[in-house]
């Protein structure tokens, strides 16, 4: 069974569950947007007592606070790398397993990227999910654009108003629309929606979908590793890219475009019949991935 704890990590009160046996293996899982530590339910139980499983909500999600009101309440990439980093820290773990998908995966992509010293292996939905944010300022194909109609709507004050009045109503359309194959009940869909009742949830968004195209300045704490990011680093750690072939909001590509950004031990898994969530909707093969790196 899972226990619900919390530290004091950089800017946050984390709040996270724990399993397994205290001395395994750790392994940290890693939500996305518009998800929460409830996607790794079934995978969690799979592991069992094979390795130690912490699973945080991230900043702006579920029961996670920050601790001081004058913090900025940004959500660029590198303040969740720097979450993760801070929470890797104050649990005493010197090297552990990070997988994550959407923004978790952001998160675990970077810290294998600028720390791997602290990285035994990465599991990552989506692939490289470093953000380019120079190359983001560049308009792409009418196809691939009108899939990031909600980040565009995101950085209107209409965008941000209508998250906060509406904020399950529009993620659960937005679990639909990326997760076309997936037949998820309301009540699966609710366990996970009272994390957007975080009183930071909105503000951490709309910043994160801001910041992203260059519209906003980020915490200047940040600055370093920001500009570290801008030059899209590689990932020198032993990686396994898991891809859904349903993914309605990363078109899966044809070829690996993204594996010249990983020089060390490196596959790619294509997951048949899965969408954007793939560790709730294909719990097995994502708990698989993670199970080769302990085995």
């Amino acid at each position: 069974m899972s226990e619900l704890k919390y530290v004091n990590a950089g800017d946050l009160c984390v709040a996270y569950e724990e399993s397994g046996h205290p001395d395994g293996v750790p392994v940290l899982l890693l939500h996305g947007f518009p998800y929460d530590i409830r996607t790794y339910d079934e995978v969690v139980s799979i592991l069992g007592s094979s390795c130690r499983v912490i699973t945080p909500y991230l900043r702006g999600f579920g029961l996670t606070r920050f601790i001081e009101t004058d913090t900025l309440r940004t959500g660029e990439q590198a303040a969740l790398a720097h979450d993760l980093l801070a929470l890797i820290d104050a649990l005493s773990i010197p090297k552990a397993i990070l997988a994550g998908y959407d923004w978790g995966g952001r998160a675990a992509c970077i810290v294998a990227a600028l720390w791997p010293d602290r990285v035994i292996g990465l599991i990552s939905g989506g692939g490289y999910n470093i953000q380019n944010i120079a190359a983001a300022k560049q308009p792409q194909t009418p196809e691939k654009e009108l899939l990031y109609w909600y980040q565009f709507y995101f950085h209107t004050k209409r965008g941000q108003e209508g998250l906060a009045k509406y904020p399950k109503e529009f993620c659960k359309l937005l679990w639909k629309l990326w997760s076309p194959t997936w037949e998820f009940d309301d009540s699966t869909y609710q366990e996970t929606a009272d994390s957007f009742m975080n009183p930071d949830f909105v503000a951490v968004v709309i910043h994160s979908y801001r910041h992203r195209f260059g519209l906003v300045e980020g915490d200047s704490r940040f600055e370093e590793t920001e500009k570290a990011l801008a030059n899209q680093p590689q990932i020198n750690v032993p990686t396994i890219v898991l891809d859904g072939d349903s993914d309605g909001v990363i078109p899966l590509e044809s070829d690996e475009y993204d594996a010249p950004y990983f020089i060390g031990e490196y596959q790619r898994r294509i997951i048949k019949g899965a969408g954007h969530n793939l560790p709730q909707e294909k719990p097995q093969e994502f708990a698989s991935a993670i199970l080769s790196f302990i085995e």
